[in-house]
């Protein structure tokens, strides 16, 4: 399947090479690759990688930076309140924790809802804010951002003890989610 980025990549002149796959530095040398747009990758880009290309990695994250790295942000965002939106941010060592270059608050109605939809609709807003920064981001015209405050992090396991709540899946609506990790 074809990434909804890579036209707005290719839009601006790059060669684009898609992978599901670990990066390592030699498909970088050997490929000649200048550029890493990550989005919705699972795995970790070894500091190999980070040092091969210094700020030139970046991720598209559909959370509110800081809160909500790493896993599932989207379902995090309700079962603990916090704010949703979008984050373009640059890669360093740790996960979801690099300067941010661009994001937006994004507005979902908690009472229409679903995990399904507004995964949707936070995967849009991504994009679109892709499209806006990609071109600044390719000419070196953006400005960084240290993230602020703890935010959170979850892991892929750290649901499993919320699962029960997903009465139908990912088609739950988010009311029932709403703050229910806060409740002890």
């Amino acid at each position: 399947m074809k990434s909804p980025i890579t036209p707005v990549i290719r839009k601006t002149g790059c060669e684009v090479i898609e992978s599901l796959d670990p990066v390592d530095r030699v498909l970088l040398e050997k490929n000649h690759i200048n550029f890493i747009v990550s989005f919705g990758c699972r795995h970790i880009i070894k500091k190999s990688v980070l040092e091969y290309l210094p700020d030139r990695v970046i991720n598209l994250h559909i959370s509110y930076l800081p809160w909500n790295r790493g896993a599932d942000p989207n379902l995090w965002s309700f079962l603990e309140d916090t704010s949703k939106g979008v984050s373009i941010h640059y890669i360093d060592e740790g996960i979801d924790t690099g300067d941010i270059i661009a994001q937006k608050r994004v507005s979902l109605d908690e009472n229409s809802e679903t995990l399904a939809t507004s995964y949707d609709k936070l995967e849009m807003c991504i994009i679109e804010l892709f499209k806006e920064t990609w071109p600044n981001i390719i000419a070196n015209n953006v400005h960084r951002l240290k993230q602020r405050g703890a935010g959170s992090f979850h892991k892929t396991g750290d649901k499993s003890k919320h699962m029960n709540l997903l009465t139908d899946g990912w088609n739950t609506e988010v009311k029932k989610l709403i703050g229910a990790a806060l409740i002890k």
